[in-house]
């Protein structure tokens, strides 16, 4: 268990010397700070374009935003929020393949499945803390400037977002133990969330993969209920797991 701890300690270093840990925090505050920034300017931006809207034949008439606008924002921004985590985490793997530094950590008998759960621990620990660090920003101005009750299901929807992201982080763990390179790794988890996406285009199964999570702007405004989430939850869970427990296993069978 000490090796175990010794492990994440090593991994956290590396983030914040390697200056991934900063990158992303400062992407998670801007974010949590810029979704309602946007919603709280839209009235006085609409408000300076309306002459020169008018000039085109558009009328510009009052508009009155809320927290629901501001948590829009927050999930039409997530996305990015999470390529970007993804873009700079993809290479937790390949990194140390490429120094070698895994090689010397097994030859001192170190346990290969300690190596993919310390990573994996590192990965969920880090998506965790700026996921609901963003959430923080952006219910503590709306409730400032509006008010939160308004969205229905807020909770939930931002928990089925959360855990969208460690479906993420499974494939992002499981192609990084398979591949060597960091583009194969990105490439392939970048094609589970794309065939997911296309998947959720048919109807009789839209509501069962994993990107269905992501629609959180459903569940605000009330149009989906909770309820409908949840068989689409536990395949989400299930699917992670069992990408969690390959990595393991291939990572036990891995040449170094």
């Amino acid at each position: 268990m000490i090796m175990f701890f010794a492990l994440i300690k090593k991994e956290f270093s590396d983030q914040i010397r390697s200056g991934r840990f900063m990158i992303c925090c400062l992407i998670f505050i801007l974010i949590g700070v810029m979704n309602p920034a946007v919603a709280k300017l839209t009235p006085w931006l609409l408000e300076i374009m309306a002459d020169s809207l008018a000039e085109s034949g558009m009328t510009v008439t009052d508009v009155n935003v809320s927290a629901l606008d501001s948590w829009v924002q927050f999930f039409k921004n997530m996305p990015m929020a999470l390529g970007a985590f993804a873009l700079l985490q993809g290479a937790i793997f390949t990194n140390e393949y490429e120094r070698g530094t895994l090689v010397i950590s097994l030859t001192k008998g170190l346990d290969r499945y300690k190596i993919v759960l310390s990573k994996t621990v590192t990965l969920i620990s880090l998506w965790t803390l700026g996921y609901w660090t963003c959430f923080a920003i952006t219910y503590g101005y709306n409730e400032y400037f509006w008010d939160n009750s308004i969205a229905e299901s807020l909770l939930f929807s931002s928990v089925c977002w959360w855990l969208f992201g460690i479906f993420l982080i499974s494939q992002i763990t499981l192609f990084s133990v398979i591949f060597n390179s960091y583009a194969y790794v990105a490439l392939s988890s970048a094609g589970v969330i794309i065939l997911s996406f296309i998947l959720g285009f048919f109807p009789k199964i839209s509501g069962y993969v994993p990107t269905f999570l992501t629609d959180g702007n459903s569940l605000i405004y009330g149009i989906i209920k909770p309820e409908k989430y949840a068989i689409c939850v536990m395949i989400t869970l299930f699917i992670s797991a069992v990408c969690f427990a390959l990595s393991v296993l291939s990572f036990n069978k891995k040449q170094l």
